[in-house]
Formats: structure tokens, sequence, C-alpha cells
């Protein structure tokens, strides 16, 4: 596995907003794969306790929590130390937190803004500033969660596909910046999950059938993307990938 290179033992791994949903996912397929798994987590304490509690059944001592509000910006470094100390080295940090709702143009709020943009795109620069030095020592790899509306505006979203927009620059951007030492790639999820509010099944039914395989996807899908840049893509780096059934070649 390319990220145990620099040290013996199980790779660890940061991902923020794993306790439930892609998030928890990721945390699973990367787990069965070896790694041990630092679950970041700012409400859902109950979730991320249960999924840290599946994850050390399996292998005791492979997993723990931590408790971060990702907005509050001065805390990150003390987030990512609090993740090295854990297990004494982090392999991947992986930015999976993000808030998703709509803000239709002439009701926008500056507290929005400061929302999305904090956790889809300021959260994601200041933690990989902060891990930088120490996936440098262990050559490995920063992982954002994209979205495909990053390249098309989805309607009523215009704050949440620019921050997602700036999180596709900044994806390139850091892949430029911190080699040879540090891949940086990104996964632009397509229909995998819907809101957790809900959404109108006309609505599902309707982005399903501009799929190319008119089907949704899931979290494991994006999972599994997931382990292929952690696991078996040591020569990609500054790249996205969509997985999205086709949907954005069928707009």
């Amino acid at each position: 596995m390319t990220s145990t290179d620099a040290n013996a033992g199980h790779p660890a791994v940061l991902i923020t907003g794993a306790a439930k949903r892609v998030g928890a996912a990721i945390a699973h397929q990367l787990h069965a794969a070896g790694a041990d798994i630092l679950i970041h987590y700012r409400q859902s304490a109950a979730e991320a306790d249960r999924l840290a509690a599946s994850l050390n059944a399996l292998r005791p001592g492979s997993a723990a929590t931590l408790a971060s509000d990702l907005l509050a910006t001065a805390t990150l470094p003390d987030l990512v130390q609090r993740a090295v100390s854990t297990f004494g080295r982090l392999d991947a940090l992986i930015n999976n937190a993000s808030s998703f709702y709509p803000t239709p143009f002439g009701r926008i709020t500056e507290a929005q803004w400061d929302d999305l943009f904090g956790t889809n795109l300021k959260a994601p620069l200041f933690l990989a500033q902060a891990a930088a030095p120490h996936l440098k020592a262990t050559r490995g790899l920063i992982l954002n969660l994209v979205d495909i509306h990053s390249q098309r505006p989805l309607p009523d979203h215009a704050v949440y596909c620019a921050a997602k927009a700036g999180l596709s620059m900044l994806t390139r951007a850091l892949a430029r910046e911190l080699g040879p030492d540090i891949r940086v790639n990104g996964i632009a999820p397509g229909p995998v999950l819907w809101p957790e509010g809900g959404m109108d099944q006309s609505l599902q039914d309707k982005i399903i059938s501009r799929t190319a395989l008119r089907r949704a996807g899931s979290p494991e899908d994006i999972a599994k993307a997931a382990l292929f840049f952690f696991k078996d893509a040591p020569y990609v780096t500054g790249q996205i990938l969509a997985v999205d059934g086709g949907r954005s070649i069928g707009w």
C-alpha cells in the first residue's frame, strides 16, 4: 500500500464528517483495507461512537472519534494534532464534511455564505495546511469530496456550487503546491444520496433519468473510488473523478 511506505504499521486516515452517510462508507471501506480511522464529527456523537465501536470490534484499537467545529478555523491545527497523536502518524486527510442546502437568489444571507464556503472550501484548505507536514512524512494523500455541480450549477444552490467550484480548483492547486511528496485528488459524486431532509420522488426520477446508467449510485460507490485513490493510484494527482453514473455527460 503506497500510503505505508514511510513507516511500519497501519496507515492512519482522518475523515471529516465521517459519522454517517458517505463519510461512514469511506471509513468502512478503508478500514477493511487495513487503515486506522479517525472519525471526525461535529454534532453526530452517537453515530460516531457507534461507527468507532463497530470498527474496533473488527480490529481492536483501530478507530477513534474526534469532535470539532470546522468553522472554527483557529482550532483546525489542534484537530490535526489530535489525529496524529492518536495513531502516531497521518497518511490521508479526506475532506468529506459539507453543508448543503438551497440559497435562492434574492434571499441569500451572509451567514449562509460563511457556512457553505466555510465547510466546503475554507476548512479543507486550512486542514490541508495543518496536515501537510505530517502527510509529507508518510508521502500521503489529500482527498476532497467535490461535486459534479462544481462544473454545472444546480438551480437555487449558487453559493454551494461556487464553494465546490473553489474546492475543485483548490484540489488542483494543492496538487501542484504539495507534489512530489503529497498527492491531492478529488471525487465528484453525482446522485448517490438524496438530501437528509428528503427530495420529491418525481425530482429524483428526473435526475436518475439523466444519468447514462439510469440508476442512482450508493455511498459505497464513492467509498470504492476513495479506496482507489488511497491504495492503487500512486501516480495520480491533481485529478477529480466523477462518480455519477454518467450524469455529467447527460445534462
